[in-house]
């Protein structure tokens, strides 16, 4: 960013196109508007730098061809996935743009203390006022034995129990509206609202937007009945999607924040010139989530390791049912499959995610979606 006016006028340009910083526009032929859901990847061959370089390079390019927002993932212990620690990641991607949303999808509210969070994001929002989100999940985005780990406790459901909880205290140190006599209300998130009301205080008017994230039906029900926009992971719970969505909009009260249901749904999907090319692509993610689930996780096979892969039969019925949810192809069949999914759904926003082995084959992906829908080429 150039300079404190330009950081200025590109918030002011975001929070505008969307009225609230949640609702997106729909551009060129989409449906709905397009954004992006990066899980920073490191293919076998490549470096951790690497991949955050090409988390830059995808980030403008998203902001260049009109995507909406771009978000980041809480991950750990995967060698293949280097968003452990979206805030950081955040923080660098918000000095080399200057327009599009960012945000987390998300942070694993268990993993962390609600001020530690709110700290965290209200130096971002001072970093890139107006364009910051927080989406929260309540899974530990990783493995039993790390969950503990990172929450130095064995008693891991208590965290996702006591999710309500937790956002209710997250929610009051970003508004810093603990009320008197509470244990907590002399404690302020800072940055945050308390300087505006220190002597001689001035803050932004901008606080983070919460968006509660999910797999199943708790967070759909959650996000609804708190009048919160929701984000579901269809990319992973296809089978899910439909009902959980129903049941966001059958909860849904209104809200200072929203006043009707504001759902994006995350969308795996990949384009190439030619559909053996982007066959070749997708079956590297394919490949890395077998070995996920079946305790080997790694870096992500290159093209040519998936394709020599002898897959067994329980394997091979995985990597068929995994890739029926990946929208892969030329680009015309991309955004008819992505037009058909948002039709399907009813999604207010799809986040495209692109898994692959390269980053240039995902920088491509996302260039070719974007000439598939006509979007501004910046």
């Amino acid at each position: 960013m150039s300079g404190e006016s330009d950081q200025t006028r590109g918030s002011e340009e975001a929070i505008s196109e969307s009225g609230d910083g949640i609702r997106g526009a729909a551009l060129g032929s989409a449906p709905v508007p397009l954004s992006v859901l990066d899980l920073v990847t490191v293919g076998a061959g490549h470096t951790a730098s690497g991949a955050v370089r090409t988390a830059v390079d995808i980030a403008r390019t998203a902001e260049r061809r009109g995507f909406h927002r771009y978000w980041v993932a809480e991950h750990h212990s995967m060698p293949g996935v280097a968003s452990s620690s979206p805030a950081v990641l955040l923080a660098h991607l918000a000095a080399h743009t200057e327009r599009i949303r960012l945000g987390s999808g998300g942070v694993m509210l268990p993993n962390h203390a609600p001020l530690v969070i709110a700290e965290q994001f209200g130096t971002l929002e001072a970093m890139a006022p107006g364009r910051v989100d927080l989406g929260l999940g309540r899974a530990p985005g990783t493995d039993g034995a790390t969950a503990a780990a990172l929450r130095r406790t064995e008693r891991l459901n208590e965290g996702a129990d006591d999710f309500p909880q937790q956002l209710a205290e997250l929610t009051r140190f970003l508004d810093d509206s603990f009320p008197d006599g509470h244990p907590y209300a002399k404690i302020h998130a800072v940055p945050g609202p308390v300087q505006a009301t220190s002597p001689g205080g001035v803050q932004s008017a901008h606080r983070p937007p919460l968006w509660l994230l999910g797999s199943s039906g708790f967070s759909a029900r959650l996000a609804g009945s708190l009048g919160l926009p929701f984000a579901f992971a269809h990319h992973f719970s296809a089978a899910n999607t439909v009902p959980a969505l129903d049941l966001y909009r059958a909860s849904f009260r209104p809200s200072e924040v929203l006043s009707e249901p504001y759902a994006l749904i995350g969308v795996a999907a990949l384009a190439a010139e030619e559909e053996h090319e982007a066959r070749r692509q997708v079956l590297t993610g394919a490949l890395s989530m077998v070995r996920l689930r079946t305790g080997r996780p790694g870096l992500v096979p290159s093209p040519e390791e998936a394709e020599a892969y002898r897959f067994n039969e329980l394997e091979r019925g995985f990597v068929d049912s995994w890739l029926g949810n990946v929208v892969h192809g030329t680009p015309d069949a991309v955004r008819q499959g992505l037009d058909e999914l948002a039709k399907r759904t009813g999604a207010d926003e799809l986040m495209i995610t692109a898994n692959a082995h390269g980053g240039a084959a995902r920088l491509r992906s996302y260039e070719l979606i974007a000439d598939a829908y006509g979007l501004p080429r910046g």
